[in-house]
C-alpha cells in the first residue's frame, strides 16, 4: 500500500472511465476525487472505493481547481491524475521505489495517447508527481502544469500509462467548446491574420511534426480538432477585441 503519496483527480461527469482509473489505484492509500457539478453516475461509482475521499466543489479553471483539490489531501506528495488516465502496476511499483527524501523532486511520466480506444503514435511527458510544501500547479485555466523551481530535480520515469483522450467522438467538440471559452477569458487577440497562421501552424505541427500523419485518418481527425481549438480559442480572443 503505497500511503505517503495521495492520489488528486478532479471530475465531471466521468462515469466512462472512473471506475477503472480507480480500480487501477487500489493500491494507494488515499485518493482525493474533487467533483464539480457532476450528474451522472461518477459520485455513485466512486463510493464504493474505502481509498477515495469525494470532495464537491465548484470549478476554478483547471489549474486553480487541481491545486484546491490537492489541499484536502493529507500527504504532501502529490500525484495529479485525470479521470480518463490509467495506471498499472509497473509503473506504481516504479512510483513505490523513488525515493521521496527531498521536497524538491519533481517526477515526470511518460503518457501513452488512445484515440477511440486505439493507441496513438504520440505520448506526452508530463509533471505529475510533486511535493505541495515546493510547488503547485500554475494558475493556468486550461493545459496546467506543475510549476518547476529553480531549485527543483526533476526525474522521468520509464513505465508508461494510458490516457483515454478521446473514447467518443463527440468529446471532440464538447472539450474545444470548453477549452475554448477557458481559453479566451479575459483575454484579447486583435488580428485576424494571426488567428489563422497560429491555426495553420497547429494542423502542421500536429499532424506533419508530432506523426500524427502515422495515425491515418485518426491522425487527420486530431490534427484538424487541434487546428480548430485553436482557431475558435483566438477567434474568441479576437471577438472580445472587437466587443472592447
Amino acid at each position: 500500500m503505497v500511503n505517503y503519496i495521495t492520489v488528486v483527480l478532479i471530475a465531471k461527469n466521468a462515469d466512462v472511465t472512473i471506475k477503472e482509473c480507480l480500480n487501477n489505484l487500489s493500491r494507494f492509500k488515499e485518493v482525493v476525487l474533487y467533483l464539480n457539478n457532476s450528474t451522472d453516475k461518477t459520485k455513485e461509482i466512486a463510493s464504493v472505493f474505502s481509498n477515495v475521499k469525494i470532495v464537491e466543489g465548484e470549478f476554478l479553471g483547471f489549474g486553480p481547481t487541481k491545486n484546491h483539490a490537492a489541499s484536502f489531501s493529507t500527504n504532501d506528495w502529490i500525484l495529479s491524475l485525470d479521470t480518463d488516465e490509467i495506471l498499472n502496476d509497473k509503473l506504481i511499483d516504479e512510483i513505490e521505489k523513488q525515493d521521496y527524501d527531498d521536497i524538491k523532486k519533481i517526477y515526470f511520466l511518460n503518457r501513452d495517447n488512445y484515440f477511440l480506444d486505439i493507441k496513438t503514435s504520440t505520448n506526452d511527458f508530463i509533471a505529475r508527481i510533486y511535493n505541495k510544501k515546493h510547488t503547485k500547479l500554475n494558475d493556468n485555466q486550461v493545459h496546467e502544469k506543475v510549476i518547476i523551481n529553480d531549485n527543483s530535480t526533476t526525474y522521468t520515469l520509464k513505465n508508461t500509462f494510458k490516457h483515454y483522450n478521446i473514447t467518443d467522438i463527440n468529446q471532440t467538440l464538447t472539450k474545444m467548446i470548453q477549452y475554448t471559452d477557458l481559453g479566451a477569458k479575459d483575454k484579447r487577440m486583435c488580428s485576424f491574420t494571426i488567428i489563422i497562421i497560429r491555426s495553420t501552424f497547429a494542423f502542421f505541427k500536429k499532424y506533419i511534426l508530432k506523426l500524427h500523419i502515422l495515425d491515418g485518418w485518426r491522425g487527420f481527425v486530431i490534427s484538424i480538432t487541434q487546428a480548430n481549438s485553436v482557431f475558435y480559442k483566438y477567434l474568441k480572443q479576437y471577438i472580445n477585441c472587437q466587443n472592447k
